[in-house]
């Protein structure tokens, strides 16, 4: 079993950074293709951002340029670099483990954007 605990939200105003972090359990992560999503209040779960074994990475045309998604191995450990945050970015923001014949969530961390 996969445990994946996010930690890093918190308040910001627009224009300023966060950078959430997503810490594994288990000796899969390395196997795993990873992603962050989000979920506003009303709306839909939506994909922000993946990263592959292999480190290529990929965006949703709202966050790129923005948001950078990386993943360090060694530590199991995934991260969201959010900069220029905009009111729109206010989500429960959520890290996902993708093994294929497995998926795992984690329980999601709060960014809210705010002046």
């Amino acid at each position: 079993q996969v445990q994946l605990v996010e930690s890093g939200g918190g308040l910001v105003q627009p224009g300023g950074s966060l950078r959430l972090s997503c810490a594994a359990s288990g000796s899969i992560f390395r196997f795993a293709v990873l992603a962050w999503y989000r979920q506003a209040p009303g709306k839909q779960r939506e994909l922000v951002a993946t990263i592959s074994k292999g480190g290529e990475t990929a965006y949703a045309s709202s966050v790129k340029g923005r948001f950078t998604i990386s993943r360090d191995n060694a530590k199991n450990t995934m991260y969201l670099q959010m900069d220029s945050l905009k009111l729109e970015d206010a989500a429960i923001y959520y890290c996902n483990l993708d093994l294929g014949a497995r998926v795992y969530w984690g329980q999601g961390t709060q960014v809210t954007v705010s002046s």
